[in-house]
């Protein structure tokens, strides 16, 4: 049998090269959209951590390099084939977000199978892309009698515009796709992206292509697909995001940090941070009481307060039942959270408004660079993080940056740090004591029960021994004088064991937090 029809000269030798360049620059964008994607949504449906982005990644890796194995066998129609696993990418691709979506709101079992079975197809179909193109690219030079000596620059340029590909969207994609179009939009926008280099190869090898008819009907029918999810995308998010959260969605936004979404039902207002729960405001109070007053009121007149997380203002409404605070500076790294707390109606109501105070001062910027970069202390440093379940986060708990706390504190001061169930996540918690002493500070462990958490602790931390405090703002719906001291009272089952610092170049934090709070998801 001779060669394909492509595989011959062709008098569009030259602008072929140069489409096909161009569609080199978009499959690799396309591709790292699908991988970073699969990853994110991982990382919300399953659990923000390490093990979701990795085993991704290294699937999806493992995946185009088969793909790359399987191009040897494709040896006629090369662009015929190109052509249909553009449009097969595109569609699986474009649509993976919105199905695992709507698979893990059903509650559908197999859904990590399905995840990592879509991470597969999409995988193999992108590392038969490029091996397909260079030797499409090859065939042109060959025919235009241009072959000899150019095969290096061929490679060359190949490879050149696929990492641009991958550059332009690794920096795109939390920056600006996800905060503006959502994780299901950006899916879908880039499998048309995949469809529409099917249609341009359509076109531009009209006079060469088999069955023209059918391929120009298979663009058709993956084109109207994508457009169809692109245009009922947020009909998509909602069915999916009221199935999972079980409630009423009020609110939900991707920002360049994290899903938020704000749920509403009789029992009342929930929030999720990557699918967390962050509060709910039937027992907010509780945790809130408990992580602002037992160090506020130890102080006995705090005037210079710092926030460090809390973008929903809880823990400053609490900080403001103290007439002798005069600043409160609040360091958050999402400006969609306090922005969010700000201005609706109903967060503001929960946060009676603290946010709007003109005692207040927001700051948007990570707490550990913000750190380093000013000077001033602190008669009472709140740190209300989420939990450390990836690296990102877990910096935020190392003897590093508790070493910042304790440079920003004044020396009758306290600092109180969020720090997981000593209960559930022992090891956990009293690593956070471990860290905090390490870096120069007495640690004054303590917990409360929070019915949305169950038991949860706390970590006072300071130059000075700990006094309980005799006196409590009025109006307080949990915290007594008199109930304070059980606050610092630990049964045998949350008692301290053996724990190692939690360093930055260890982070043994992360790895901790997720065995314990893994077994309880098992």
């Amino acid at each position: 049998m001779g060669a394909a029809p492509e595989e011959h000269d062709s008098p569009s030798a030259r602008p072929a090269e140069v489409a096909l360049l161009a569609s080199v620059f978009v499959v690799a964008a396309c591709g790292l959209v699908y991988e970073l994607a699969a990853g994110t949504l991982a990382s919300y449906l399953l659990g923000d951590s390490i093990l979701q982005f990795s085993t991704v990644i290294g699937t999806y890796l493992f995946a185009m390099g088969v793909g790359s194995y399987l191009s040897r066998f494709f040896e006629r129609q090369l662009v015929a084939h190109f052509l249909r696993i553009e449009l097969m990418v595109g569609l699986v691709g474009g649509l993976m977000p919105a199905a695992l979506f709507a698979m893990q709101s059903a509650a559908t079992p197999s859904f990590r199978f399905a995840l990592y079975a879509l991470v597969l197809v999409v995988g193999i179909g992108v590392g038969l892309e490029i091996p397909l193109v260079m030797r499409i690219l090859r065939s042109q030079l060959r025919g235009s009698g241009s072959e000899r000596g150019a095969v290096k620059t061929l490679v060359s340029q190949v490879l050149t515009f696929d990492y641009l590909g991958a550059l332009a969207v690794s920096i795109a994609f939390p920056l600006l796709l996800v905060p503006q179009l959502g994780l299901i939009r950006t899916g879908v926008f880039f499998g048309l992206l995949n469809a529409a280099v099917a249609v341009w190869a359509l076109w531009l090898f009209r006079g060469q292509l088999r069955q023209l008819s059918v391929h120009a009907l298979s663009c058709a029918l993956v084109v109207a697909a994508l457009l169809a999810a692109l245009l009922g995308a947020d009909r998509i998010t909602t069915w999916a995001e009221d199935r999972f959260y079980a409630d009423s969605v009020l609110y939900s936004e991707t920002s360049a940090y994290q899903r938020v979404v704000v749920t509403s039902s009789k029992q009342g207002v929930r929030l999720f941070l990557n699918g967390n729960l962050q509060f709910h405001s039937r027992d907010e109070y509780r945790y809130h009481e408990a992580l602002v007053h037992p160090a506020m009121a130890a102080h006995g007149a705090p005037r210079q307060v710092l926030v460090l997380g809390g973008g929903d203002g809880m823990a400053v409404r609490e900080i403001l039942k103290y007439p002798s605070v005069e600043n409160v500076t609040l360091v958050e790294l999402d400006p969609h959270m306090t922005q969010l707390f700000s201005t609706q109606p109903l967060l503001r109501q929960l946060n009676a408004d603290s946010l709007l105070s003109p005692k207040l001062r927001i700051v948007n910027a990570d707490a550990f660079a913000w750190l380093e970069q000013n000077v001033g202390s602190f008669d009472v440093i709140v740190v209300d993080f989420p939990d450390p379940t990836n690296f990102s986060i877990g910096k935020l708990y190392t003897s590093s940056f508790y070493r910042l706390i304790e440079q920003h504190l004044n020396a009758s001061g306290y600092a109180v740090v969020q720090t997981t169930s000593p209960l559930i996540a022992r090891k956990s918690f009293w690593t956070v004591a471990t860290t905090l002493e390490a870096a120069g500070l007495t640690t004054t462990p303590y917990h409360a029960h929070v019915p949305s958490f169950g038991e949860w602790g706390f970590m006072l931390a300071s130059r000075r021994p700990y006094k309980l405090p005799t006196a409590l703002p009025d109006g307080l719906r949990f915290l007594s004088v008199a109930d304070l001291p059980t606050l610092f009272n630990f049964p045998l089952d949350m008692a301290r064991v053996p724990t190692e610092v939690n360093r930055l170049s260890n982070q043994v934090l992360v790895q901790t937090f997720e065995e314990e709070w893994g077994k309880v998801h098992q």
